[in-house]
């Protein structure tokens, strides 16, 4: 007689026990959403209007070698987020200005070691390639000491790159939340319609000849 009113009992608490385990699975894919910026990505990733710049990337695919062949170029199609930052008088100014042109943008600090080498490889890049068609846009974001970046780029011999900074790291996040900012330094190649075609995470010799014949390769000159 207390078998069927015991197995009644029973069936409630699978089903909450099922409940309970699907909103801890939605709790973990949320988390993990914001963690890795899942969320951020998918607003940005599949635009087709950036599916050039993949085709570009993968025509240039056999270039990334060498001196460059940590650029991991695009695979599938992300338009960048509304980068914004501070150019050298303290106006802001964001990456859409460069609409038209092709961009690398390097983020750089002056605690991060890899960058004290690479920012004069980017300035000899500038010297050499940068023009209407193509610019190097180094954004320091330092968070303290405002001063001293200015200094430390005259140390170390930077003459040619236009000075840019994001004294709140938000640039580095809004790369975070699309999966292409990992750390110091973080380059992002970006099409003239703002779409990504290759990025790296680390540093590169970015005025050897494996990175003109790159650079080269996505303006299309010989």
């Amino acid at each position: 007689m207390n078998e069927r009113p015991a197995e009644t009992t029973k069936r409630p608490s699978r089903r909450l026990f099922a409940m309970i385990a699907l909103a801890i699975v939605a709790g973990i894919g949320a988390g993990l959403a914001g963690v890795y910026g899942i969320g951020g990505f998918q607003r940005n990733a599949g635009d087709q209007a950036c599916r050039p710049a993949v085709n570009l990337a993968q025509k240039i695919a056999p270039l990334a070698t060498g001196e460059v062949a940590a650029v991991n170029v695009a695979k599938t199609p992300l338009r960048l987020p509304d980068l914004t930052f501070l150019d050298g008088t303290g106006q802001k100014v964001a990456l859409d200005q460069w609409r038209g042109r092709t961009v690398l943008l390097n983020l750089w600090a002056t605690w991060c070691v890899p960058c004290r080498k690479e920012m004069p490889a980017l300035d000899a890049l500038e010297q050499r390639l940068g023009g209407p068609d193509f610019q190097v846009v180094a954004v320091n974001i330092d968070t303290r000491n405002l001063d001293k970046p200015k200094a430390w780029l005259k140390e170390i011999g930077v003459e040619n790159l236009a000075y840019y900074a994001d004294p709140n790291a938000k640039v580095f996040q809004d790369l975070k939340e699309v999966g292409r900012a990992f750390g110091m330094p973080t380059t992002v190649l970006v099409n003239p319609a703002g779409c990504e075609i290759g990025s790296i995470a680390g540093p590169a010799e970015w005025a050897s000849d494996d990175a003109i014949k790159l650079i080269n390769a996505v303006l299309a000159k010989k």
